[in-house]
């Protein structure tokens, strides 16, 4: 394993963050912070609470878990398609190092810049409601967890895009909208049986739930289930970079 090669790929992305530190850290935190004012304070005192939980409270982890997911696959996508798209990345294929360096250095990278963000909002979320978490180390192996795997999923998707416009879509018309229905702002009980049915099929649901019960102890799905699915959706996507590399995908003219 060459340590030298993976630091100098981790340093020069986690660079990146600080000359857009705007774009990549204040302005995911600024947002998160109006949807505390907006549905935590204005909405949330006129909702009664949610499992013995309030409104303002029970929806920071999923505030959390949307950012952290926007922001795993927006970092990871954009570090691995600029050297595709200004070609710098057959220099980095043809370097004496292993796709799985280059991968542990790209991911890494991004899933940091996602966990310092979603710490960032926790911090701020004690500003606005009074909060408890249950199991900090629980918490903390979701947020790694959620990170490392849809940073590998914004990999796969910088390596498979071949314009702006595609690597964008993915984010922006799958994984945003089963986010905001994955019940970032409402349980999942709430539903009717038929729509509480459908919305099991939606792998957010299973993040989002999993990584409650760490502040609440208490889930739309069990604990073990909702490690289960993250595991088996890191597993597909590791597979699926494995495959990238050995077959070449989109990297070889």
């Amino acid at each position: 394993m060459n340590l030298t090669s993976i630091k100098t790929i981790y340093l020069f992305e986690m660079d990146r963050t600080r000359r857009t530190l705007t774009q990549s850290i204040a302005s995911p935190v600024l947002s998160t912070a109006l949807y505390f004012v907006v549905f935590g304070s204005a909405i949330g005192s006129r909702i009664d609470n949610i499992d013995g939980v309030s409104y303002g409270a029970f929806i920071v982890p999923g505030l959390i878990m949307l950012s952290v997911l926007q922001q795993s696959i927006s970092n990871a996508s954009f570090g691995i398609y600029f050297p595709k798209f200004t070609g710098t990345i057959y220099e980095l294929l043809s370097a004496p190092i292993s796709y799985v360096e280059i991968v542990i250095g790209f991911v890494g990278a991004a899933a940091t810049k996602s966990l310092i963000l979603g710490l960032l909002i926790l911090l701020t979320a004690f500003c606005f409601v009074d909060l408890q978490i249950q199991s900090p180390f629980l918490m903390l192996l979701f947020l790694v967890l959620t990170a490392t795997t849809f940073s590998l999923f914004g990999f796969i998707i910088g390596i498979w895009a071949d314009g702006f416009e595609k690597l964008q879509i993915i984010p922006l018309l799958v994984v945003t909208p089963l986010a905001f229905l994955g019940g970032s702002f409402y349980s999942i009980k709430m539903l009717p049986p038929f729509w509480q049915k459908v919305s099991m099929l939606n792998p957010v649901v299973y993040l989002i739930s999993g990584f409650r019960w760490s502040f609440f102890g208490e889930g739309d799905v069990s604990l073990g289930v909702s490690l289960v699915m993250v595991a088996v959706f890191l597993a597909v996507c590791l597979f699926v970079v494995r495959w990238i590399f050995k077959s070449g995908y989109k990297l070889k003219p």
